[in-house]
């Protein structure tokens, strides 16, 4: 039997966005009772922040819905983890163009996604930026790194909307391979 489907958040530091999608994805997939076939980690394509705990602003709006991102320490991603991951989930336009670039192989490039492209309220922009539509920074999750504390909030409120919409894919992905294995 394979290991479990492995998932990526990717920012830019891995001490904002990245951590607050892999802490809220966690949670859904603790929730759901898929603990044991999904995998979720982050990274940012940056090394400026290694080893750093999330930051302060982060941990306080996790914190406030019920989330602890207290054991988190940021890192750099590897591209060599590419072929070892099932999808990499890109915080904005920037971060998907840098892992892309990374990639050796079409199916490694098809991995990397815009979070966003999940949330059930931005389906119509997502099919539309599936077929090359130029639909602007509206699939980005914003850089609150230089703002204050409502940023943030705002930030998770779209990363807990994506990660609905990405548990659901999740679910239906882990529910095929489980009934192909059992064939």
């Amino acid at each position: 039997m394979p290991g479990p489907m492995r998932v990526c958040f990717v920012c830019s530091g891995n001490i904002c966005r990245s951590p607050m999608g892999e802490l809220v994805l966690s949670h859904k997939v603790q929730e759901a009772g898929l603990g044991d076939l999904v995998a979720v980690t982050s990274a940012g394509t940056g090394d400026w922040h290694i080893g750093e705990r999330a930051d302060d602003r982060t941990l306080r709006a996790l914190a406030a819905r019920g989330y602890d991102g207290g054991a988190h320490r940021a890192r750099l991603f590897d591209p060599a983890w590419l072929p070892e991951l099932d999808l990499v989930l890109a915080l904005d336009r920037g971060h998907m163009r840098t892992l892309r670039g990374w990639t050796t192989s079409e199916h490694d490039r098809q991995k990397v996604r815009l979070l966003r492209a999940f949330d059930p309220g931005l389906a119509e922009v997502a099919e539309a930026a599936a077929h090359g539509a130029d639909i602007g920074r509206s699939l980005d999750v914003p850089d609150p790194y230089y703002s204050d504390l409502d940023a943030f909030d705002l930030v998770l409120d779209q990363v807990e909307r994506a990660c609905e919409g990405l548990l659901a894919h999740l679910s239906r992905r882990v529910v095929d391979v489980r009934d192909r294995e059992h064939r």
